[in-house]
């Protein structure tokens, strides 16, 4: 079904690439980030993430598709945590051309969290459990909206522990109702991506692996 998941580690080079670029991307971001501590808050999950990627590869080895969109993820993830959220480049540059008042690139990340983890958990579920049907679709796109409540509640706790700069990390910018925007986001983008999904294994019913091409050119 995934071309690539006999790959040994030793030769996957494209896994090698994406660790190796991660690697560097988050030491430079590291340098001299807007407010550490504020990084330092924001770089526990990816951590996290990479730590149980790690020592869990021998047990489950994801595709080098859905390596390479959790490594777009990170990558935006850690972009948005090095200037932190309210104050990227991108929320610059929105805020001249069109007068927004708030930032919006967290809600760019909480979109694209959605769109690109629920392939993997799609990926993980059909493997691991034999899900097949409807609920192949369904049930990863519960696991965002769930990752995504559950988020939300680590910012509330850390809004509590650490006063001011967790107040800064929750990121409401004033709006009431920025934590439900946040998880209703995420939840788009897995709506999306499992639709989009369905559609093309409807029209291919043979092929379970709609990025099989780009992992072809990867090899």
């Amino acid at each position: 079904m995934l071309t690539n998941l006999n790959i040994p580690f030793s030769r996957n080079w494209p896994l090698h690439l994406m660790i190796f670029v991660f690697a560097v991307y988050w030491g430079f971001t590291a340098i001299a980030p807007t407010d550490r501590i504020q990084w330092l808050m924001e770089s526990i999950l990816p951590v996290i993430v990479v730590l149980v990627l790690a020592f869990t590869y021998k047990v489950f080895r994801f595709s080098n598709a859905s390596y390479l969109l959790m490594f777009i993820f990170l990558c935006l993830h850690t972009y948005g945590a090095h200037y932190t959220y309210q104050g990227t480049p991108f929320d610059k540059w929105l805020k001249a051309s069109f007068h927004s008042q708030r930032s919006y690139y967290d809600r760019v990340v909480h979109f694209t969290f959605g769109l690109l983890w629920a392939y993997p958990f799609r990926e993980l579920l059909t493997r691991a459990a034999a899900q097949r049907g409807f609920w192949s679709f369904g049930i990863p796109t519960a696991v965002v909206f769930s990752c995504s409540a559950c988020f939300e509640i680590i910012e509330m706790v850390a809004a509590f522990v650490a006063g001011q700069h967790g107040e800064e990390y929750v990121g409401l910018q004033g709006d009431v109702f920025d934590t439900q925007k946040d998880m209703g986001l995420g939840l788009a983008g897995a709506v999306i991506s499992m639709g989009i999904l369905a559609w093309y294994l409807h029209g291919h019913p043979t092929d379970d692996n709609p990025l099989k091409g780009i992992e072809k050119k990867l090899k």
